[in-house]
């Protein structure tokens, strides 16, 4: 009979030794010997791994290293088993997901880094169409400001020459980059669909997919700008109305004052709410009314974002140009000054202007661009749940190893990625499937 402490089976000399590891004594009793407790059994979700920074034990119990242990302490703790969640699914310029400003800006950028050739390239070709007017117009008067340092009779002519030269070669201009900014505009949006995706397009086959939109591109210009034109035609009736009908100047201009400010507000407002329709047009091959209806319905409940968005896109681009364009334009004055206004001085500057202008206007061309369509594409993931869409396509992409050629057709709001199962083979022309 044993008194509690003789050798007996349950002991650690009787007992361990049938027994598996970690255990290496008999359990905790109050009839057991003396000595030092024993290690302690790996609680539930350790599994003899360290999951605070120790080093994994196998086969043992878990002992805490020197990294950080768990977050006990002062303060909220997260629920036993928290785990964060996973980052978003990101296979091409931008995180398949709600899109933050940071999102945005870095989507653009990328989209110019992910196909320089191809985006740069047709930007190139837009910004030196649009440049070349408005370096002719500054060359001649940089050349008659230049002819003076020698004949102050030359600056007789300045006056009128000048206001050709100022308002006559931006004319010129705004009606080219009409074409080509609306040309471009349509196949970058379409290179921009792909590369949600990882995907690119070269130059040719973005033309081939957008040249069908051009139409609707077109229409859409041309009704923003009669939008913005009527009510600045209006104004000048009224002012001139007032000052004809014996008014003051100062009501005159208080009018004119108060009459800029509600345009300011207007063109703002009709801007932003149309900012989408391009992308739409584009991407969900929709006409001209169709598209301006839907940017109308899709800024709803994120006016004041897109519009801050837009401004700031603004902001950073001229500072761009600016930055770019400026030294460009002093080198090209002090040619002028130097040449004193022979024919080779004008052509050194017009040609001068010109290649900071196309500098500036390729990067901010293809950037605005991008920030459009990217908040297109935020838009839609917030009011439809279109970031689901996206996922769904880009997870079977990736199990796949390519990007399907019609993935374009993710864009159109009646089209699913259908359900899991075969997809067609890889080969320009692929179609998903769709319910």
């Amino acid at each position: 009979m044993s008194d509690g402490h003789g050798p007996a089976p349950d002991t650690p000399s009787g007992w361990a030794a049938h027994q598996p590891p970690p255990y290496q004594g008999a359990p905790g009793s109050p009839w057991t010997a003396p000595g030092p407790p024993p290690a302690p059994h790996p609680g539930p979700g350790q599994n003899g791994s360290a999951p605070y920074g120790g080093p994994p034990h196998p086969g043992g119990p878990y002992v805490p290293g020197p990294g950080p242990q768990a977050p006990y302490g002062p303060g909220p703790q997260p629920p036993y088993g928290h785990r964060p969640p996973p980052p978003a699914l990101r296979p091409g310029i931008i995180p398949l997901r709600p899109l933050g400003l940071g999102d945005i800006l870095d989507g653009a950028i990328r989209l110019i880094r992910s196909n320089p050739k191809t985006v740069l390239g047709l930007s190139a070709i837009a910004a030196v169409l649009g440049a070349i007017p408005t370096a002719i117009g500054q060359a001649v008067i940089f050349g008659q400001v230049g002819a003076a340092v020698n004949d102050p009779s030359a600056l007789d002519g300045v006056g009128e020459t000048g206001f050709l030269g100022q308002y006559g070669d931006v004319l010129v201009s705004s009606a080219v980059e009409f074409v080509v900014v609306t040309l471009l505009t349509g196949v970058l949006t379409r290179i921009l669909g792909r590369a949600v995706f990882g995907g690119r397009t070269t130059a040719g086959e973005a033309w081939r997919m957008s040249r069908g939109r051009m139409p609707a591109l077109f229409g859409l210009v041309a009704l923003n700008a009669l939008l913005l034109l009527v009510p600045v035609v209006a104004i000048a009736v009224v002012v001139v109305a007032l000052a004809g009908a014996g008014a003051g100047p100062g009501t005159a201009v208080a009018a004119g004052a108060l009459a800029v400010l509600g345009y300011i507000a207007y063109a703002a407002f009709v801007s932003t709410r149309l900012a989408l329709a391009a992308p739409a047009a584009v991407l969900e091959r929709r006409g001209v009314l169709d598209s301006m209806r839907r940017s109308w319905r899709l800024v709803n409940g994120g006016f004041w974002r897109t519009l801050g968005i837009l401004i700031l896109t603004r902001i950073i681009t001229f500072l761009i140009t600016f930055v770019v364009a400026v030294p460009f334009t002093f080198a090209a004055a002090l040619i002028s000054v130097g040449g004193q206004g022979s024919t080779g001085a004008q052509i050194a500057t017009a040609v001068l202007i010109a290649v900071g202008g196309t500098v500036g206007a390729m990067i901010t061309y293809p950037f605005l661009a991008g920030v459009n369509g990217l908040l297109y594409a935020d838009r839609r993931m917030r009011s439809e749940a279109f970031d689901l869409v996206l996922q769904t396509a880009a997870i079977e992409q990736r199990r796949q190893g390519w990007v399907h050629a019609s993935a374009d057709d993710l864009w159109l709001p009646s089209a699913t990625p259908g359900a899991p199962g075969p997809y067609p083979q890889a080969g320009r022309g692929a179609s998903w499937p769709h319910s």
